[in-house]
């Protein structure tokens, strides 16, 4: 059983979750599926309640919040302190002090709205996004080493259970979450 807070008024929520799966040999060709399963657990990682903090070794770039922040405005195009409060449910201290830290670490810069709007947004820099990109195939890695004797088909059903359990809670959170 995991429990979860999600959205404005914090209801408690109880979520049972099940996933069996049959031991069936290595199969090539996981790539498609792979990054859907990257995906869905890096948004199962914005909600807190499965992933703890993960030791990272001097290769990695990112901490969970930059990950999934750059992996939001990668996905959507610049966006401002309001927006990214909006999408992620954090509020604007926080969110100041995160973007503030990628700026200092040369990942994220801030820009005028490209739409002619007065708030100011953030867009990738080429090194964030070098970064993400490298720390995504690195999280890719470890998921096909940890899959790695599990068919196509049993990563396709995973990663099709991730995706429904990320838009239930989406649902209740009220907070859609774009998908490639």
């Amino acid at each position: 059983m995991i429990y979860l807070l999600a959205g404005a008024n914090a209801r408690k929520v109880k979520v049972a979750v099940d996933v069996g799966v049959d031991e069936v040999g290595k199969v090539a060709g996981k790539d498609r599926t792979t990054r859907q399963v990257e995906f869905e657990t890096m948004l199962l990682g914005r909600h807190g309640y499965l992933f703890g903090p993960r030791a990272r070794g001097a290769d990695w770039h990112l901490d969970r919040s930059a990950y999934i922040l750059l992996t939001r405005i990668q996905m959507v195009g610049p966006m401002s302190i309001g927006q990214l409060s909006e999408a992620t449910g954090l509020d604007a201290s926080t969110l100041n002090r995160q973007t503030a830290a990628m700026m200092r670490a040369g990942l994220v810069e801030r820009i005028p709205d490209p739409d002619g709007g007065i708030a100011r947004k953030f867009r990738i820099t080429g090194e964030g996004g070098r970064f993400l990109d490298d720390d995504r195939a690195r999280y890719l890695g470890v998921l096909e080493g940890l899959m790695e004797d599990w068919s196509e088909d049993e990563v396709a059903d995973f990663a099709a259970g991730l995706q429904r359990l990320n838009r239930a809670i989406e649902r209740l959170d009220g907070r859609p979450w774009p998908r490639p």
